[in-house]
């Protein structure tokens, strides 16, 4: 899996990385090894943390590192030391090979050499780390807009409806009055018509004024 972080660094990440640098120089390890366990424990890649620690971190302990690489020197000299007295010799050396070969043994011994703390490669992978970091940032600022773009369009919308739906609801109320006032109307007609067949058998005549009301005709008139 790609560790990919797009968070700044904390004091306490910051701390973290100290510590454990420090700590592998007093253990004789590398630093590169340090960055490979501080970027497991933070998701981080080991390029980011050796950048962080020669950007950002390391002039702040200065000291601690001289006090480290000390601790590192006086360390392997007791483990030279303690080796030297647990050997058996063998047989007994003429004092002259007795010095050739103190000689020999300290051109032998082992000197460990830090390896570079940053190198090109390690620039490079941060640098494609931040393109990757800034695409993304990109990437969801135009997702932003689109969706500030359609939740605009979407409150258009239902302003427009709303309207509409006020206006059928003025159109409904006013189909319901006209409706009462024709149940009205045919209903005074209906009564007027009874009261005529009983007093004569002439069907009546009806017009309406321009109130909308209805009124019989007196029969003969025009």
């Amino acid at each position: 899996m790609v560790k990919v972080r797009q968070d700044a660094w904390s004091h306490e990440d910051d701390l973290l990385l100290a510590e454990t640098v420090l700590r592998h120089i007093r253990e004789g390890s590398t630093q590169l090894n340090a960055f490979d366990e501080v970027g497991d424990k933070l998701n981080r890649t080991s390029a980011a943390c050796g950048f962080r620690w020669n950007a950002e971190v390391r002039t702040k302990y200065d000291s601690a590192i001289d006090l480290a690489k000390r601790q590192r020197k006086e360390k392997k000299r007791a483990m030279s030391s303690t080796f030297k007295q647990t050997r058996v010799p063998t047989l007994s050396l003429p004092p002259v090979f007795e010095e050739n070969k103190s000689e020999v043994e300290e051109e032998n011994t082992f000197v460990m050499v830090e390896p570079p703390t940053i190198n090109l490669d390690m620039v490079i992978q941060y640098l494609r780390e931040l393109k990757k970091d800034y695409h993304a940032s990109n990437q969801s600022k135009s997702t932003l807009e689109t969706i500030k773009k359609e939740n605009s369009m979407l409150q258009s919308k239902v302003s427009e409806l709303e309207k509409q739906l006020s206006n059928t609801e003025e159109q409904l109320v006013s189909i319901q009055e006209d409706y009462q006032t024709f149940i009205q109307i045919m209903d005074r007609a209906r009564k007027m018509t009874v009261l005529n067949d009983k007093g004569s058998n002439t069907s009546p005549a009806f017009r309406m004024d321009k109130n909308g009301n209805l009124e019989q005709l007196i029969q003969g008139s025009n």
